[in-house]
């Protein structure tokens, strides 16, 4: 990548501060005409003038993010003054980037890897504090630090095959079948393990849609508003008071969960609420997630009935026994809730996050994937490696063996980078006593 590339770094808008980025084998002396003056020394921030003083601050590759030599101005935040930066370096010989194309030079100069920049623009859109910490671990290289180990026990598995096909005269004796299936079990594990880690991890990417329910006057609109600690929707002991979808997102343990009141379910009722129960049958569809409140301190109506079966159909709900602050009647499991007084509020956001996967993911927080692109790798790396363990136990020959076991490293080799047919040789003649 012989050009240089310019943009505005800081988010579109109006702030005190912008910053210009320019990335090229050409930065310095591009930036140097626009400004007619020499920059400083490397990562010296030095102050210089165009239009209003402007900070300059000069990064020589390969130490720099896009691995490239790389000048960042910092100047007033107006887009006038920015767009001005960026017309004069254009001017001068640098072209505008294209989206995300700084990251991309990263990548392609080895300062970043895919997962990387992929975790570079979850961090951008991270709308939480959790989410920014799990997509910074991930930046960190989180991902391939998980990943290599299990890469270097299928290199070494193949490393021993291939020496045993190639180097018979060698006597480089090849494991049994026994051993083969010690070695394949663990990598198989981890590998299955990681594709299943984005069942939680594609939630804390993409939020969680809470979807709660129950026949009028159960006070759902009031779990709602203290579930958020904002009085969002409208209580009133009217039946029927909420007629539509009433949505609302909050931070919940880091995750971002989308709660929605829906109208009660109830037979009857005139138009404009029967559309709304048919909207609320079709959020509990939607819903990651589904809390089915329920008057605790009166019998179980059948419409409550028809909504616990409706939910339990459907699959992953809570139950939700409000109205603890009046006499219990409800002879049932759920959990016991005063809307009104706030009691068992804090056991049911813990309930929430435990229902989700949140609660589990104990001291491994960061060893989950959040890419579906991730996933579907591991996915097919570990239908390859149970292909694997079947060929061992039919006692098929290791070249169609190998075959199944180069299956399995194409994926990981996508996560982490290739491997090549010298990393391959090396790891054998470095282990085996290969021609002495």
């Amino acid at each position: 990548m012989v050009d240089t590339i310019v943009a505005i770094a800081t988010p579109p808008g109006r702030g005190g501060i912008g910053v210009v980025r320019v990335s090229g084998v050409g930065a310095r002396g591009i930036v140097e005409q626009v400004l007619g003056a020499p920059l400083g020394a490397v990562r010296v921030a030095t102050l210089r003038k165009m239009v209003d003083p402007v900070v300059v601050t000069y990064f020589a590759g390969p130490q720099s993010y896009t691995g490239e030599d790389v000048v960042e101005i910092s100047c007033h935040g107006a887009p006038v003054i920015l767009r001005h930066v960026v017309e004069q370096c254009v001017g001068a010989g640098a072209r505008l980037a294209n989206p995300g194309e700084f990251t991309l030079r990263a990548m392609v100069h080895g300062r970043l890897d895919l997962p990387q920049a992929e975790a570079v623009r979850d961090l951008i859109n991270a709308s939480t504090l959790y989410q920014a910490r799990v997509a910074a671990r991930q930046v960190g290289g989180s991902v391939a630090k998980v990943v290599r180990p299990i890469k270097e026990m299928l290199l070494e598995l193949i490393a021993l095959l291939e020496a045993g096909i190639d180097f018979a005269d060698d006597d480089v004796s090849v494991a049994p079948d026994a051993e083969l299936l010690r070695r394949l079990g663990p990598i198989a594990v981890e590998v299955e393990r990681l594709a299943r880690s984005f069942d939680y991890g594609r939630l804390v990417h993409g939020g969680v849609t809470l979807a709660i329910v129950g026949r009028p006057n159960v006070g759902k609109s009031s779990l709602f508003n203290r579930l958020l600690d904002q009085d969002r929707a409208i209580v009133t002991d009217i039946a029927g008071t909420t007629r539509d979808l009433v949505a609302e997102t909050a931070s919940l343990g880091g995750v971002p969960v989308r709660f929605v009141d829906t109208a009660g379910i109830r037979a009857g009722g005139d138009l404009v609420e029967a559309l709304g129960i048919e909207r609320s049958l079709q959020a509990m569809a939607d819903a990651d997630l589904t809390i089915v409140v329920v008057d605790g301190s009166v019998e179980l109506a059948a419409e409550d009935e028809r909504i616990l079966e409706k939910a339990e159909e459907q699959g992953r709900h809570l139950v939700v026994l409000n109205k603890s602050d009046l006499e219990g009647k409800v002879e049932r499991e759920g959990l016991r809730v005063s809307a009104k007084t706030g009691e068992g509020v804090e056991e049911l956001r813990a309930a929430i996050l435990g229902a989700i996967g949140h609660a589990s993911a104990g001291e491994h927080e960061f060893s989950f994937i959040t890419s579906l692109r991730q996933a579907e790798l591991f996915r097919a790396s570990g239908e390859a490696l149970r292909k694997a363990e079947q060929a061992v136990g039919q006692r098929v020959p290791h070249e169609m063996l190998l075959l199944d076991l180069y299956e399995a490293l194409w994926p990981l080799d996508a996560v982490t980078g290739a491997t090549t047919a010298d990393d391959i040789l090396n790891r054998i003649f470095s282990t085996f006593c290969i021609g002495k």
